[in-house]
């Protein structure tokens, strides 16, 4: 994956949307009735919680530019909740399809392309079964969990020629985008190691190790299922690609030692019939929450899920407690760690360059019920102190809505074919998709080896995705200035 230095070069612009050229084609199989509605079609596979973002997106302020056609998912009690939804939306309802006929959905529908937000080991399936009918795919991070499944998608998006957009939404954050764009300028030179440090809380963190997330087989482990947001987010503010990873990882908190340390006579298998729920404050009451209700608990009679396992069972299969060093291809050092029990939600990270420091640190609140007593001004801080010079803070950009105001901006980007063209290359495909879950891949790899794993050991043909161009490692740097002496 080596590359000299210079502007990065893509085979592709992907800002443009997805589809470009299926639209007609697709409106024209399907007849007069269809050729005169000029929205694009969309299905969507697995129509959990993660779905909704795009379900409110086509109902709402995409609702002109997008519709969503059909939904497949393995659980009839949430296809009709997607149903009586779109309803209340004043949207028609999408034709329901169970999972066992996604292909004839696709048949069917003839749409231009396919949202996949089923759970990440599943993705690979979808996502190529799509590509192959000729199909164009939006898929959740990660996009995939293994790299045989991360190798056979590339290989399925040269076989096919069809497009995948991975929609990493913490790339159109403001703030983060303002981090890029500050990176970009040279202020602090080309970077030479970075220090990023996640921070899970016990509300939201602890929500992992109750889902189907818990089990690595499934998820990946947080390496691959939520790490693979923070290593796309390096991947991108670097503009480059990964090529070491060496890891540790344990799980020392999420267990049932540590549940008999509060007090517990042990975990059990769920919250909604735990014998001891007025005793343990990681209860989560499923039937307080209207959507948690109809998408999970009134659907367990369908498929036996349980949405609100114990977080202390011992078969639960994934880490709390990580650390990460990644090498890039530039020279460029990563330091990361993610820990999934902390008082307090949120990131800091810092960039060395050769001129001076980037320091950039957000406070989050959980994903369920609870908050951090914090007051606004106070959660975003992006700060850059020069070699040898006076301290700046920056003052950040913010805006409204989930994931820091970066959700309306991606969707933007997704679905409005009048969105500009972005500068900061925020678009992602299969090749950024493949960058960032192969590091958490090789992180789990460590785990188990306890040695080095370099990325193309893991996957062959993985080409450089289209990045801005960066201060490069071989520029003339300015001398800092002369220390004075008293």
């Amino acid at each position: 994956m080596d590359r000299p230095e210079g502007p990065a070069v893509g085979r592709r612009d992907v800002i443009g949307g997805l589809a470009a050229g299926t639209a007609l084609a697709a409106a024209l199989d399907a007849g007069p009735a269809l050729a005169a509605d000029k929205r694009k079609r969309y299905v969507a596979v697995g129509v959990g919680s993660r779905n909704r973002m795009y379900q409110q997106a086509l109902w709402g302020p995409h609702k002109a530019h997008g519709e969503l056609v059909a939904a497949c998912d393995t659980n009839p009690g949430r296809l009709d909740y997607v149903a009586q939804q779109a309803s209340k939306a004043g949207a028609r309802p999408p034709k329901p399809y169970l999972a066992v006929d996604f292909d004839k959905m696709l048949r069917e529908q003839k749409p231009d392309a396919v949202i996949v937000t089923t759970p990440d080991a599943f993705h690979n399936d979808y996502i190529i079964r799509a590509l192959d009918a000729g199909v164009d795919v939006i898929t959740e991070k990660p996009m995939t969990t293994t790299a045989e499944k991360a190798q056979l998608i590339l290989d399925a998006v040269k076989r096919s020629g069809r497009h995948i957009r991975v929609t990493f939404n913490y790339r159109y954050s403001p703030f983060r985008s303002q981090v890029k764009e500050l990176l970009m300028s040279g202020v602090i030179g080309d970077v030479l190691s970075v220090d990023f440090h996640w921070l899970l809380n016990t509300v939201h963190g602890a929500d992992y190790f109750r889902r189907w997330h818990s089990n690595k087989a499934i998820s990946g482990g947080l390496m691959v299922h939520k790490a693979t947001h923070h290593f796309d987010l390096v991947n991108w503010w670097l503009s480059d690609m990964p090529v070491s990873v060496n890891a540790t990882g344990k799980r020392e908190f999420y267990t049932p030692e540590m549940a008999r340390r509060f007090g517990l006579q042990g975990p059990h298998q769920r919250c909604h019939t735990c014998p001891e729920k007025d005793k343990c404050t990681f209860f989560l009451d499923l039937a307080a929450d209207p959507g948690l209700k109809a998408l999970y608990l009134d659907a367990e009679k369908y498929d036996g899920y349980f949405r609100d396992q114990c977080v202390w069972r011992p078969e639960i299969s994934i880490e709390d407690t990580m650390n990460v060093i990644v090498g890039y291809a530039g020279g460029t050092t990563l330091s990361y760690s993610l820990n999934a029990f902390n008082a307090w939600e949120g990131y800091t990270v810092a960039f060395n360059g050769t001129k001076g420091r980037l320091e950039h640190s957000v406070v989050e609140q959980g994903a369920t019920a609870g908050a951090i007593n914090e007051r606004d001004e106070d959660r975003i801080k992006t700060r850059i102190i020069p070699m040898r010079g006076e301290a700046q803070d920056i003052k950040p950009d913010t805006g409204a809505g989930s994931h820091g105001g970066g959700d309306a901006v991606m969707l933007a980007d997704i679905f409005d074919p009048n969105a500009p063209k972005d500068p900061l290359m925020r678009a992602a495909d299969e090749r950024g998709g493949a960058a960032s879950c192969l590091i958490g891949i090789a992180a789990d790899k460590c785990f188990e080896t306890g040695q080095p794993v370099r990325i193309e050991s893991l996957v062959t043909g993985l080409d450089w995705p289209t990045l801005p161009k960066m201060p490069g490692h071989k520029d003339r740097v300015p001398m800092p200035m002369r220390l004075q002496h008293g």
